[in-house]
């Protein structure tokens, strides 16, 4: 794939990512109309996340990451990978299928790991219920990465990005309706007809996101049908690598457990202490959900168009190849990542008043500032992704593990402490604060494993060139937020003088000091080329 290709299908993805997010924040708001920020909230939040976090601790790793390198070395065979792809396909949906029916049949077990303060109350029957409904999810999500992962490989990017879409307009309607036709819902007077809306007609929307796809691949020209031949020695050497992705998984699932057990166990505490804002597990879930947006919309996107060329680099044994791609891209997300992470580190008050106008200052001012503590560590995240994608590209996964045991141990230990000396209120905010400092350790871990396949990135360079976007807009930004009592209008237009002054600042200043990256963002953005 060349330099133009990537661009052109990384701008598509971007686009179509950015329509996801927006109806995604639009689908999450209306959620929180519907049900909240506090404890009820918190029942649909741990049943309806439930079904990611042990697609991801069981398979999604391997869907997302692993089978991708895979998948391109087959599209070599003499049946342009038919026989490889159908055989990966057979085995990973028995394998879906059998964990979804295992998940619905422990579902009480499992919410009392998770949200082991619920049990003997209302809110233990009420979780319980909605994650049966939303756990078949788990087949669906599956299915849809793998083909998805699918069509990447073949070069078809747009789709995979799009179809999300209409998962989120299928549940912006559910909302809808359900805002609408219903009297408020509370933890008293939620029943079970209401419970039976809520979590299938959320899993109707990953059904849709799921089969759209089979029309896409169809178009591509790869004949899937039903293969047993798991004999097969590269399906073999597939989930080999697959079970490394799992104990990756599990590490990060744990870590997690961790913090969705502190942040559900601090709204309980801080509900008895009679703090009615929401201070619990759905701040901390929402305010991350802005966090990753512009990591989504220019990171996953970039991250998922290199991924085959890597694979195809690494193939070939083009090390310098490698390090130029990995290095440009790491520079090129930058140019995005940075000035959001200040923002969001600078105004996150702001920004939650503007997307949840529906709760009140209290609940917007605690997601705001748990967003801020968040904020830095995006920088982190998205260049984590990258240099994990290198690795995945090497097929190394055992090292991965390690490196992600070392971070989320870090994190574990900060998690505990912070739960054990903070006011229950101020958790989550501890929490935020923790992901981003285990991110910078797990960051500096994966530098030092891709150098291990004899890839020398530039990392004085690459350091350099973060302080030099962070000082600019640093820069920028600073007097806004010094004078935020004075700008004009109310919250919706700060916000948006915020972000047009600030960036039209940022990309002037850029500009002069010649940062070619800021130009080759532009054409993500909008799919131009030279």
């Amino acid at each position: 794939m060349s330099d133009n290709q990537l661009m052109r299908a990384s701008s598509v993805m971007a686009v179509g990512t950015i329509a996801s997010r927006i109806t995604g924040l639009i689908r999450n708001l209306l959620l929180v109309a519907l049900l909240g920020t506090a404890l009820l909230g918190d029942t649909y939040n741990v049943a309806n996340t439930m079904p990611n976090i042990l697609y991801n601790l069981l398979i999604g790793g391997a869907l997302t990451a692993v089978f991708v390198p895979q998948i391109v070395r087959s599209l070599r065979d003499s049946d342009g990978g038919n026989g490889f792809i159908s055989g990966l396909f057979t085995a990973t949906l028995t394998f879906l299928f059998t964990i979804t029916v295992i998940g619905v049949l422990l579902a009480p077990q499992i919410v009392k790991i998770y949200a082991p303060e619920f049990a003997g109350r209302p809110e233990f029957d009420i979780t319980v219920t909605l994650m049966r409904y939303c756990l078949p999810q788990i087949f669906f999500l599956g299915l849809f990465a793998l083909l998805g992962q699918i069509a990447n490989a073949k070069g078809r990017f747009g789709p995979m990005m799009w179809a999300p879409v209409i998962n989120n307009l299928i549940v912006i309607t559910l909302f809808s309706y359900l805002l609408i036709n219903k009297d408020e819902l509370t933890l008293a007077s939620i029943n079970s007809s209401d419970l039976l809306w809520l979590g299938v007609g959320t899993t109707a929307g990953y059904v849709a996101q799921a089969l759209i796809l089979f029309p896409v691949l169809v178009k591509s020209g790869v004949r899937l049908r039903v293969q047993f031949n798991w004999h097969n020695s590269q399906i073999f050497t597939s989930f080999k690598l697959a079970g490394w992705s799992f104990v990756y998984a599990i590490i990060s699932q744990l870590s997690y457990l961790v913090t969705v057990n502190l942040a559900t166990s601090a709204a309980v505490k801080s509900a008895a202490a009679g703090i009615s804002t929401g201070v619990g597990f759905t701040p901390y879930a929402n305010a991350y959900l802005i966090l990753i947006l512009p990591h989504s919309i220019i990171t996953v996107s970039v991250v998922t168009a290199l991924l085959p060329k890597l694979s195809n680099l690494v193939i070939d044994k083009k090390h310098g190849e490698i390090t130029n791609s990995l290095t440009s891209i790491i520079k090129l997300i930058g140019v995005f990542t940075v000035p959001a992470a200040l923002l969001f580190l600078t105004f996150g008050k702001l920004i939650a008043h503007n997307l949840y106008f529906g709760i009140s200052t209290d609940d917007a001012d605690y997601l705001g500032l748990t967003l801020s503590a968040f904020a830095i560590g995006l920088i982190p995240v998205s260049i984590n992704l990258v240099l994990l994608r290198g690795l995945n590209a090497f097929e190394n996964l055992k090292s991965q593990v390690i490196g992600n045991f070392i971070m989320n141990l870090i994190s574990v230990i900060l998690s505990i402490f912070a739960a054990s000396y903070l006011e229950p209120k101020w958790v989550v905010v501890g929490l935020a604060g923790i992901f981003t400092f285990h991110y910078f350790i797990g960051t500096g871990i994966s530098f030092y494993l891709i150098s291990r396949h004899q890839i020398k990135l530039p990392v004085g360079s690459i350091l350099f060139f973060y302080l030099k976007l962070i000082s600019i807009f640093t820069l920028v930004v600073a007097p806004l937020w010094f004078f935020r009592d004075a700008l004009p209008g109310g919250n919706i237009i700060q916000l948006i003088t915020v972000i047009v002054v600030s960036a039209f600042f940022f990309l002037i200043i850029a500009k002069l000091l010649k940062i070619t990256e800021v130009t080759s963002l532009i054409k993500v953005i909008t799919g131009r080329r030279d």
